[in-house]
């Protein structure tokens, strides 16, 4: 007859033990007395040992449990024995499994039993920030992250692809020189191992940065993998760690291209073309959202032929349509060739290189293919927690504090449903951080700005104008950057700025830019929506002469018929 494997009442005390580890899987043969788990409690970490010699049958609760004393955690007995589906109590009271123990009272800890006050799980722009505030508000901080510090922002994304794209943007601006009276000779050439070299290093140097400021802030920092085990217990390589609050910053991997022959090493991820050191001659984009937009920019500056297949109708599709059509234009006058409503049916293979082939039977032959079909979060360290947390489509769901489902679980970044921006990822690991700490902080990302590093870059914040004409009556401002004084003297007059407001009151919707430095621009028009500054307020503001932001200006003073530089409607 099988017998049960109990949580043993190690003192007078003790009231329940958490599993740390179990020693044997079901269906493993034992021994009377062979160790079968270990068990912490308050006071001391023990094995509990088999009951007889035989099978374990069943374990009822999983690593990172917490059981209250005498609870069956198991049984052991002849193979193909019948035991219970579920466990029960001494006395035959039928308790929770391990995981649904999670949220009882039984599974709360003593706050003098944790190592650690606050855990944050991926040293990436979101744990950076949260690990950093808690450390700055007092509380014992442990971050752990395997990897590099920076995460996909530092080292396969913002960071990288703006040095490749400022290289490419200097070789431009090196082309007008002879119209402006300066001949360079020899031509310019690109060597591409060398500008890796010097990408890394800068990467590098950052990475370096932010160790040392966790560092000096005290934050303990672990180069381990990290995973939940209980919703207050990480395991990280041999060491399970007590903490009262985590911060999940586990950020995003590239989803992979889901086609026939998709497999073919030429055809890389967003990551991956970081690793390349040559320049390919001919680059095939599959994703006209901002990563394969901004690399299309970065290789064509380079000197790849560069085709962009995207499924949607337009590039871009978070952007306003003027602004999407405008990035288009511009790419196809600097050669690079855009295929929209484009779909993937399979990739085959001539002469050595890539070729895909469209439903509608195009086909396009490669020397490199970039699949950029978009990101999806990283989920491996949530361990136990995986079936307790809330999800939609995939990311873990917080609240405008990014606390999740669980008490004591917050989560920031791509691996939630509020953020795929590294701006507001920052923040809502400050938030979150703040929030653990006993002091509450609201994050907003209704007004988080969209930018694109592109020739030329583009930006957008609020409402696009279709989405704000459903809403009710509008005003809309342009100005040409041709009218503007900074984009004539650079010789950048692509380009203009969308102001969109409300007609009643005035209040800006939504403003649109493309051209010039539109992703600093768009700064000064975040700072007016979140102060209420209205279109009559905006247009009334002294601005410096000649800079881009003057377009502003004129955009708001054209919305409301009284610019001087734009043309009356």
């Amino acid at each position: 007859m099988a017998k049960e494997v109990f949580m043993p009442k190690a003192g007078m005390d003790m009231q329940e033990g958490t599993i740390i580890r179990w020693l044997a899987a079901e269906g493993d043969p034992v021994k009377e007395g062979q160790p079968l788990l270990e068990i912490e409690t308050d006071k001391v970490t023990m094995e509990v040992e088999s009951p007889c010699d035989g099978v374990l049958l069943r374990r009822y609760f999983e690593e990172g449990a917490v059981v209250p004393v005498v609870t069956i955690i198991g049984y052991v007995g002849r193979a193909g024995e019948e035991v219970p589906d579920r466990p029960s109590m001494a006395g035959g009271t039928v308790r929770a499994r391990g995981a649904e123990m999670l949220s009882d009272d039984a599974g709360r800890q003593r706050e003098k039993s944790y190592d650690f006050q606050t855990a944050v799980i991926g040293g990436g722009a979101s744990g950076l920030k949260a690990a950093l505030r808690s450390a700055r508000m007092g509380r014992k901080t442990i971050l752990f992250e395997k990897k590099d510090f920076g995460g996909t922002c530092t080292n396969s994304g913002s960071l990288p692809m703006k040095i490749y794209l400022h290289t490419a943007r200097l070789l431009e601006e090196m082309k007008t020189l002879p119209e402006r009276g300066a001949v360079l000779s020899p031509e310019i050439t690109v060597d591409m191992a060398r500008v890796r070299r010097y990408k890394d290093g800068l990467v590098s140097d950052r990475r370096m940065h932010d160790e040392t400021l966790l560092r000096d802030a005290g934050v303990v920092i672990v180069r381990e993998d990290a995973e939940m085990i209980g919703r207050h217990l990480i395991r990280a390589g041999q060491c399970t760690y007590r903490v009262e609050n985590t911060i999940l910053c586990t950020g995003s991997v590239p989803v992979k291209l889901d086609a026939a022959g998709a497999d073919q090493k030429e055809i890389l991820s967003s990551d991956e073309m970081f690793g390349l050191d040559f320049v390919p001659g001919r680059l095939l984009i599959i994703g006209g959202g901002v990563i394969g937009c901004e690399m299309a920019s970065a290789w064509s500056g380079f000197g790849s032929s560069v085709t962009i297949v995207e499924m949607q109708p337009q590039l871009l599709g978070t952007f306003d349509e003027e602004i999407s059509a405008a990035v288009e234009q511009s790419f196809e006058r600097r050669g690079i060739r855009v295929i929209t409503g484009g779909r993937v049916d399979h990739f085959e293979r001539r002469n050595e290189k890539p070729v895909l082939c469209l439903s509608d039977g195009t086909e396009i032959e490669a020397d490199i293919v970039l699949a950029s079909v978009g990101r999806k979060p990283e989920l491996s360290a949530l361990g136990v927690l995986a079936d307790r947390l809330d999800f939609e489509r995939g990311k873990i769901m917080v609240d405008e504090f990014c606390r999740t489902s669980l008490d004591g679980v917050y989560a920031c970044g791509d691996v939630t449903n509020r953020s795929i921006l590294a701006h507001s990822a920052m923040k809502m690991g400050e938030a979150a951080a703040s929030t653990a700490c006993g002091v509450p902080r609201e994050v907003r990302l209704n007004r988080a700005p969209l930018n694109l590093y592109t020739l030329p870059e583009a930006a957008g914040i609020g409402l696009t104008e279709k989405q704000a004409g459903r809403q009710g009556d509008i005003m809309v401002g342009r100005c040409p950057l041709s009218l503007n004084s900074r984009g004539i003297s650079t010789g950048q007059t692509e380009g203009f700025v969308k102001v969109i407001a409300d007609r009643g009151y005035g209040e800006i919707l939504g403003v649109h830019i493309v051209g010039g430095m539109a992703t600093e621009m768009i700064v000064e028009a975040k700072t007016m929506m979140d102060m209420e500054i209205t279109v009559y307020e905006v247009s009334d503001i002294m601005h410096a002469h000649p800079t881009w932001s003057e377009a502003f200006m004129e955009a708001c003073a054209d919305a409301i018929g009284e610019s001087l530089t734009v043309r009356s409607k």
